[in-house]
């Protein structure tokens, strides 16, 4: 009896889209994920998919880069899968790990692992260097602030005279966390 085709698919944000991944693979189920790729503990779905896959199974990835981003963590993940019976299959690469021994493979899965890190070591330098860049032009980072210096006095002045965060919160329309941090803020 043969077993499963299983797909793993993976982008990085949300608003991406894994439709071009693994398209017209004929596959019995697919986990995806949408989270970055730097930590496989982290991506809820990719553990899910290690859990599932049983002796006989093939794991299909488009990339080396979907299944892992440091080159530590791809060889043990291809490793424990191909020990546990399980074929993986990287198709962009052209590449299929089912346990027999091949040199040259396992070289360009060293190779193409040891890219895929620092291709990511890049873009978080690049990261670093444009936040950098912001600051030094005196831009503002991150998100907006919900409430106007003149709400936050006003939101003060309510919860001095005893009224309560959360009604507050409900008032100014943020979450009660918020408000909590904008009630904080006073030195």
């Amino acid at each position: 009896m043969s077993g499963k085709q299983i797909g793993y698919v993976r982008v990085s944000s949300v608003d991406q889209n894994t439709e071009r991944q693994l398209d017209g693979v004929d596959l019995d189920r697919v986990f995806e994920d949408k989270a970055s790729g730097a930590k496989s503990e982290n991506r809820k779905a990719l553990q899910e998919c290690l859990q599932y896959l049983r002796d006989g199974d093939v794991l299909h990835v488009h990339s080396i880069d979907r299944l892992a981003r440091n080159l530590l963590e791809l060889q043990k993940l291809v490793g424990d899968l191909v020990a546990r019976g399980v074929v993986v299959r990287f198709h962009k690469e052209g590449m299929t790990f089912s346990g027999e021994n091949d040199p040259m493979q396992t070289l360009m899965l060293q190779m193409l692992g040891a890219f895929a890190e620092f291709e990511r070591a890049m873009i978080r330098e690049r990261q670093r260097e444009g936040i950098e860049a912001a600051k030094r032009a005196g831009k503002h980072l991150g998100r907006p602030a919900a409430l106007t210096d003149q709400q936050i006095e006003e939101a003060r002045a309510r919860r001095a005279q005893g009224e309560p965060a959360t009604q507050l919160a409900a008032a100014f329309g943020v979450s009660r966390a918020s408000m909590y941090a904008y009630l904080k803020e006073v030195a």
